[in-house]
C-alpha cells in the first residue's frame, strides 16, 4: 500500500513538472504576440487592402542623340525629334465601395492610359473623373462593387508628434507582389506652405511628416494610429531623390472638399488637352518648319478636345484666335483665359504646311 502511495505521488509530481512550465511558456508566447500587434500594425492592416497602385502611360516628345559631341555641330545638326511612350507610377486609395479613388494630379497628368492594381492583384482600367492642379488632387473611377475602402479622418485635429504612417506602392510594376509598403514616423508640422522644386506650383497648408515617402508613394494615404486617413502623400524635399525625413501630404479635409467640388462639376478648369514646349530654331530646322517661334505640341491628352480635332505631337502652334503664339508662355497665357464651351481657331504648322483648326474648349 505504501509503495502505491509513493508511486501515485511520483506520478503527480511528474505531471506538475511537465504541465506547469508548458502553461508558463504558452502565456509568454501569447504575451509576446500581443506586444507585437501595436497600433501601427493594426492601422496598417485596416488601410492596406484599400491602397492601390496607379500605373499610367504617357507620350512625350524627345530628341535623339546628336551626331557629334561638339556644341557648334549640335546647335545646327541636333538629333531629330521623335515620340515615345513612357510609364508613370504612383499610389492611391479607394474611398467608396463602387470604385472612387483619390491620388495626386501630377501622377495622372497627361496620361493616355490609367491602370489600377489592387493589393490582392486585381487590375482595372480607370477613368479620370476630374482633377485640381491647384490642390494636386485627382479623382479616378473604376468599375467595381463591394471594394475595400479607407476611413477618412479629420486633419484639423492633428497633433504635432503623433504617429503618422505612410502607405503606398513605391515599386509598383517592378515587383510581382502588389501589396503596399508601410513606413512610420510622426507629424512634424502642420499648415506648411511650400513652393515645388520641380513645377511652378505652390502647396498650401500641407502636413509635414518624417515618415519615409518615396516617389512611388505619391497619392497614397498618410494614416494616423487609429487607421484613419489624415493626408495624401505628395512630395519630399530631397537632393538625392530618396527620402531624408522631410515629406509633405495634402490634408485630408482639403482633399474631401476638393473631391466634392470635382464631383459637383465645380472648380474644374477649361481643357484643351495639349502639353506644349517653346519652339526654338534648332527644333524648327529639324522639323523643316517655315517658322522659328511658336509652341510645339509635346503630347495630346487622351479623350481631349485637341485629340478630337486631330492634333498630333510635333504640331507647331503659332496663333490662337487673333493673338500670336511665340512661346509656351504665350500659349499658356491665352489658354488660361479661355472658358468651357468657347470656340477657338488655332493656326498650326505640320510637316512644313500651314493649317487652321477650329476647336471647342472642354472642361476637366
Amino acid at each position: 500500500m505504501f509503495k502505491k502511495i509513493c508511486l501515485y505521488n511520483l506520478y503527480f509530481f511528474l505531471f506538475l513538472a511537465l504541465t506547469v512550465p508548458l502553461s508558463v511558456d504558452c502565456s509568454e508566447v501569447e504575451s509576446l504576440t500581443n506586444s507585437r500587434r501595436t497600433a501601427i500594425v493594426v492601422a496598417a492592416e485596416r488601410v492596406s487592402p484599400a491602397v492601390v497602385s496607379v500605373s499610367v502611360l504617357k507620350k512625350e516628345l524627345v530628341r535623339a542623340a546628336p551626331m557629334f559631341r561638339d556644341p557648334f555641330f549640335d546647335y545646327f545638326f541636333s538629333g531629330p525629334l521623335y515620340e515615345r511612350t513612357v510609364k508613370g507610377l504612383g499610389s492611391g486609395f479607394i474611398v467608396s465601395e463602387d470604385g472612387f479613388i483619390l491620388t495626386n494630379e501630377h501622377v495622372v497628368e497627361g496620361a493616355e492610359v490609367v491602370k489600377i492594381t489592387l493589393s490582392c492583384g486585381e487590375e482595372y482600367d480607370a477613368k479620370v473623373i476630374g482633377t485640381s492642379k491647384k490642390v494636386d488632387l485627382a479623382v479616378l473611377k473604376i468599375e467595381g462593387k463591394n471594394l475595400p475602402v479607407t476611413s477618412l479622418g479629420n486633419s484639423n485635429s492633428l497633433l504635432i508628434g503623433e504617429w503618422a504612417i505612410a502607405i503606398g506602392n513605391p515599386f509598383g510594376f517592378l515587383l510581382e507582389n502588389p501589396e503596399p509598403t508601410v513606413s512610420c514616423g510622426v507629424i512634424s508640422g502642420i499648415k506648411r506652405n511650400i513652393r515645388s522644386q520641380i513645377e511652378d506650383r505652390v502647396y498650401r497648408n500641407m502636413v509635414q511628416t518624417d515618415a519615409a515617402i518615396n516617389p512611388g508613394n505619391s497619392g497614397g494615404p498618410l494614416v494616423n494610429a487609429d487607421g484613419k486617413v489624415i493626408g495624401i502623400n505628395t512630395f519630399i524635399f530631397s537632393k538625392s531623390g530618396g527620402s531624408i525625413g522631410i515629406g509633405f501630404a495634402i490634408p485630408i479635409n482639403t482633399a474631401k472638399e476638393t473631391m466634392r467640388e470635382i464631383l459637383r462639376g465645380e472648380g474644374q478648369k477649361p481643357w484643351i488637352g495639349l502639353q506644349v514646349e517653346s519652339l526654338n530654331p534648332v527644333m524648327a530646322l529639324a522639323l523643316g518648319s517655315p517658322i522659328t517661334e511658336g509652341a510645339i505640341v509635346a503630347s495630346v491628352d487622351r479623350g481631349s478636345p485637341a485629340e478630337g480635332v486631330g492634333f498630333e505631337a510635333g504640331d507647331i502652334i503659332y496663333g490662337m484666335g487673333k493673338k500670336e503664339v511665340a512661346s509656351k508662355g504665350d500659349f499658356d497665357s491665352i489658354a488660361s483665359n479661355l472658358k468651357s464651351g468657347d470656340r477657338i481657331k488655332l493656326y498650326i504648322v505640320r510637316n512644313g504646311q500651314r493649317y487652321e483648326v477650329k476647336m471647342t474648349v472642354g472642361k476637366r
